[in-house]
């Protein structure tokens, strides 16, 4: 694959107003992708484009409007909405492309372009890459003409749409009346949406992280920081507490009692649930590299298979889409429902795991913790330049930590997509072990660094 100039593993991110995330960057990706998915017949193009609630929206967004509409593309503005919202949308609304500006659960001063294309997915490596190169060549050719600009409108009521589509999801004839539930929305994309769906479906809601001011999104609150959510759950006596981030596209959730519990335990009572009542498709679950092998013996001992994929929820949905999947995800929250959603959806995430517990009749501790996690450790390594993967004593530390696990464990070394940080992974039945291998290569990754 060719390198990429803009896009990483999940679009275009960085600080906002430095490159790439600037307007002029954002003016070209308009232009770009508006030549790309316009067809060559005489109808009306259109793209919808939604965003969270950092202050660089009210950049980023006018400047691919310009883009989009110079090429004659008609503009629906959704405002704040989740990202998976955008990719519903996108599809429901015949759009020929989708926008989502967010840097998900990174500090408000980034900010990140993801595209949907008119089904509703993220967009390929092939197609990004198509991007790059008109974004970088010839963008003042094929302009539209004074009279073919797009037009510009407003869609007041997305978050409505998204609320009942996140409803419908819910079981039919149960409720969460009798429940108390603390949702935490990041000061995000979800700050009015999530609130509403759990109250309208009849939970009583304690709201948190719903007052953005275009600098608090992600910060002490979320699912990066869900101390504010267990914090509450203990304070309230609330039955659960959800955590989402920015974007909506990911969540945590806490029990009765306040511990935590991750993506990898959220994805075993969703598959437990699914596989129980016949709807698990595929055979099992994807997950990426990232995810305990806790779960994995789980999913064995439940005659279930887990595939693994590489880092990205992307990653994760090309494979469920390959091998005819319903339920993957990542061990920090993304959970993709695909028969509900086409890209990861921490609300409707949320509602099926709530849909377990009310059925159940247990409290959330008694579900929390279905498999025991196998001791893993990360550690991220920032580095400032070069590629210290490279180095040969880091390859070397590498092989011997290999040989040292020898089969009890996994090592997953590999570059962020999205920050300059070498992510350091180990898992294995012997915890002592397992801190050794990661504290020895991360020496050397620093030593290669420095």
């Amino acid at each position: 694959m060719s390198k990429r100039a803009y896009f990483g593993t999940d679009g275009i991110r960085g600080q906002a107003n430095r490159h790439p995330m600037t307007a002029e960057v954002a003016l070209r990706v308009g232009m770009a992708a508006g030549k790309l998915f316009m067809s060559k017949d005489d109808r009306r193009h259109l793209v919808v484009i939604g965003k969270d609630t950092r202050l660089s929206g009210y950049m980023i967004e006018p400047a691919l409007v310009a883009g989009f509409t110079s090429v004659g593309m008609d503009v629906r503005l959704f405002g704040p909405l989740p990202t998976p919202g955008v990719a519903m949308m996108t599809r429901s609304l015949r759009a020929d492309l989708g926008v989502m500006i967010s840097a998900s659960h990174n500090h408000f001063a980034d900010n990140g372009i993801k595209l949907f294309g008119p089904d509703g997915y993220k967009l390929s490596d092939e197609q990004e890459l198509e991007i790059e190169a008109r974004m970088d060549q010839g963008l003042q050719e094929n302009l539209a003409p004074p009279d073919k600009l797009g037009r510009v409108q407003r869609i007041d009521d997305s978050q409505a749409r998204y609320v009942e589509i996140a409803k419908a999801t819910f079981p039919r004839g149960l409720s969460l009346a009798g429940m108390r539930i603390v949702i935490d929305c990041a000061n995000g994309a979800a700050y009015k949406v999530a609130p509403e769906a759990l109250y309208e479906l009849g939970a009583e809601v304690i709201r948190v992280g719903v007052e953005p001011n275009g600098f608090n999104i992600n910060e002490e609150c979320g699912s990066t920081h869900p101390l504010a959510m267990s914090k509450l759950v203990k304070e309230y006596r609330a039955d659960i507490g959800i955590a989402l981030d920015g974007d909506a596209d990911r969540l945590v959730i806490c029990d009765e009692k306040g511990q935590i519990v991750d993506g990898d335990q959220i994805m075993a009572i969703i598959a437990d649930s699914f596989a129980k009542t016949d709807r698990l498709k595929g055979g099992g679950v994807v997950a990426t590299v990232m995810s305990n092998l806790g779960l994995e013996r789980y999913l064995a001992d439940r005659q279930l298979r887990l595939e693994r994929t590489a880092v990205g929820d992307r990653y994760v949905m090309a494979r469920m889409r390959e091998g005819g999947f319903n339920l993957g995800g990542e061990q920090s929250g993304h959970l993709i429902l695909s028969d509900l959603s086409t890209t990861g959806d921490g609300l409707i995430a949320a509602l099926q795991v709530l849909a377990v517990l009310k059925v159940s009749d247990k409290p959330m501790s008694a579900l929390a913790r279905q498999f025991e996690p196998v001791p893993q450790l990360l550690e991220n390594v920032r580095f400032s330049s070069g590629k210290p993967l490279e180095n040969a004593q880091v390859k070397q530390a590498i092989a011997e930590a290999e040989a040292r696990l020898n089969g009890s464990g996994r090592l997953v070394i590999r570059p962020s997509g999205t920050e300059p940080l070498i992510r350091i992974m180990a898992e294995g039945d012997d915890a002592k072990l397992v801190s050794q291998v990661v504290k020895e290569i991360a020496g050397a990754v620093k030593t290669a660094a420095a």
